[in-house]
């Protein structure tokens, strides 16, 4: 299992929202909205590298509310 933190930047005001939208979605494991440059972090879980651009890409990414997000894989 590949695992990371998504940093997101969400709209003023939709920190909260964009954190219960992504907790909801298949290979997250948590999702936090937080105080400091970033709103909301996320911790993913795939089976690959590739199965995690996908989530990141086509699921958290598409999520209303998000302006930028940065990701940073786990290295174990």
């Amino acid at each position: 299992m590949v695992q990371a933190y998504i940093l997101i930047q969400a709209d003023m005001g939709k920190a909260k929202t964009v954190a219960a939208t992504c907790a909801q979605l298949s290979g997250v494991l948590a999702a936090e909205d937080v105080t400091g440059p970033y709103d909301v972090i996320v911790r993913a879980e795939a089976p690959s590298v590739d199965e995690l651009g996908k989530l990141v890409v086509s699921k958290i990414q598409d999520v209303d509310g998000i302006t930028r997000t940065v990701t940073c894989t786990v290295v174990r």
